[in-house]
């Protein structure tokens, strides 16, 4: 499948980071918000308490279900937020190499931070994202 995402990177800036600094998607597109994916099972309950890197890969699972619920897939995405419920970098760390696993070659731009809490108890890690798909589907 063709992604209409082009991700872009920049000689001015560092060259040793993990992700790009910008996408670009040429208009026509269908943009696509996804809500903070969660590591929620399908009862609601969270899953791998304690554990940030058991929380990410279900985070990851559920950010592809909700894309594939639109019609996308994670090449679509232009944009992620990682939220990580800790002050400590090396868990911030856990949760970001888990994320990359998913995100493979397709290296977007994205913003990782520690935060205080999140919403669900026991609940580590979230994924915010963007996608955008080319050709949207007519209306009717």
């Amino acid at each position: 499948m063709s992604s209409s995402v082009r991700l872009i990177r920049n000689e001015r800036l560092a060259q040793d980071v993990p992700y790009a600094y910008a996408a670009v998607a040429d208009a026509p597109v269908r943009s696509i918000w996804v809500a903070g994916a969660c590591p929620l099972d399908l009862k609601g309950e969270t899953v791998a308490v304690g554990d940030y890197a058991g929380q990410a890969h279900q985070v990851m699972r559920n950010l592809v279900t909700a894309l594939e619920g639109a019609g996308a897939s994670l090449t679509d995405v232009v944009k992620t937020t990682v939220y990580v419920a800790s002050s400590r970098q090396s868990d911030l760390v856990t949760a970001w190499e888990v994320y990359r696993e998913y995100m493979g070659e397709h290296d977007v731009p994205s913003t990782l931070l520690g935060v205080t809490v999140l919403g669900y108890a026991d609940q580590l890690v979230e994924v915010e994202a963007v996608a955008v798909l080319a050709n949207p589907p007519a209306s009717g």
